[in-house]
């Protein structure tokens, strides 16, 4: 059998430079030259202006990058100054600044509707602002730290060892870090209109209350034990949701469509769960903001209201994704068919005390 190569012809004084490829690059293989390439890697990378060339081809450089077009500009060279290499850092940068991103629109959208009144929106107005701060939240931070964005996600996470414990205390600061900035934000953006709205007062109880705008209380009606069992329910559904949509054995969402249904998940669980409580169902949605009220203005009357309320959007929500977690691994997850790559690992483990007849059927192909 025989390979026959192509060569294209000597690149001439002004012929456009050859775009980009792909194919070029790819390895070659054949029974014979099993593991070569048929170009280098310096010419790879030449041939498909990956980088600029080093000192060895000028004539190739001179052509493919006239006029230096092909060097860094000043800012990219600045930019790459800053980088950050360390994994952990880069991950909790974008917990931070994903959050943020939730809480910008999610709170920014209940201080329109406070501060006009419902004249500029209305209840519906606020649900929507926090799903969609949930999906543009993930898309900022999923590619670098899986866009957890809630403590009590990442709580559940590790719980089931999919991510190390390690992490989750730098996890949960910053994402209330991203939360309290976020608050920050807002609060500064609608300085002028809190102070007409509560005519300078700033509370967080009565007619001109503002302090819901950053932080979740509990309705008149409610206990503080039926808003643990409320955070408790509307978490425990958010994880179920969230668990189905990344179960790759259960169904295969795109991955560019997890994201937006997970904010219809959190649109949905804010229309049919939201009155008595707000529906936090996240620690650093509710503390962080909860902190720069205390520290705005608000004063200690942010953790005293609602019969001592605070801790509950803390801790209902962990106890409810756990809950969620375990529910939806017993009932789903735990009961799928092994994939072939895992059952031939299974196959693959120490024998020893299995019977032949424990082993048939275990590790016999499917058909």
């Amino acid at each position: 059998m025989s390979y026959k190569v192509s060569y294209s012809p000597p690149l001439r004084a002004g012929t456009p430079p050859p775009q980009p490829c792909h194919k070029v690059c790819g390895v070659a293989f054949s029974p014979r030259l099993k593991g070569q390439t048929l170009l280098s890697q310096a010419g790879c990378a030449v041939l498909c202006g990956s980088h600029p060339p080093g000192d060895g081809v000028p004539a190739l450089k001179a052509h493919l990058w006239p006029d230096g077009a092909g060097k860094h500009s000043r800012m990219e060279r600045l930019l790459r100054k800053c980088q950050i290499t360390n994994q952990l850092v880069r991950e909790c940068m974008a917990e931070c600044l994903g959050v943020y991103v939730l809480i910008l629109f999610g709170c920014g959208s209940v201080a329109q509707v406070t501060t006009t009144e419902d004249k500029k929106g209305q209840y519906l107005s606020i649900n929507l602002g926090f799903a969609l701060g949930v999906t543009f939240g993930i898309f900022v931070s999923r590619g670098v730290s899986g866009a957890h964005l809630n403590p009590a996600v990442s709580l559940s996470l590790c719980a089931l060892g999919r991510h190390p414990w390690m992490k989750l205390p730098f996890y949960v600061f910053f994402q209330v870090l991203g939360a309290f900035l976020a608050a920050a934000t807002v609060g500064l953006q609608y300085y002028d209109a809190i102070q007409a709205y509560s005519r300078g007062e700033l509370t967080t109880t009565g007619p001109t209350a503002t302090a819901g705008i950053f932080a979740t209380y509990p309705a008149d009606y409610l206990s503080v034990w039926g808003g643990v069992v409320d955070q408790v329910i509307g978490t425990a559904a958010l994880l179920l949701c969230v668990l189905a949509l990344g179960d790759r054995g259960n169904s295969s969402v795109p991955d560019g469509l997890q994201p937006v249904l997970v904010g219809a998940a959190v649109l949905v669980i804010g229309i049919s769960m939201g009155s008595n409580s707000g529906y936090a169902l996240n620690p650093a949605r509710d503390f962080g903001p909860r902190l720069f009220t205390y520290f705005a203005g608000w004063g200690v009357d942010v953790f005293k209201a609602g019969g001592g309320w605070w801790w509950v959007p803390i801790v209902a929500p962990c106890v409810g994704a756990l809950l969620g977690t375990l529910i939806y691994e017993l009932m789903i997850e735990v009961h799928h068919p092994l994939s072939p790559s895992e059952l031939q690992t299974s196959c693959q483990e120490p024998t020893e005390g299995k019977t032949g007849l424990e082993l048939e059927g275990v590790c016999e192909k499917p058909t």
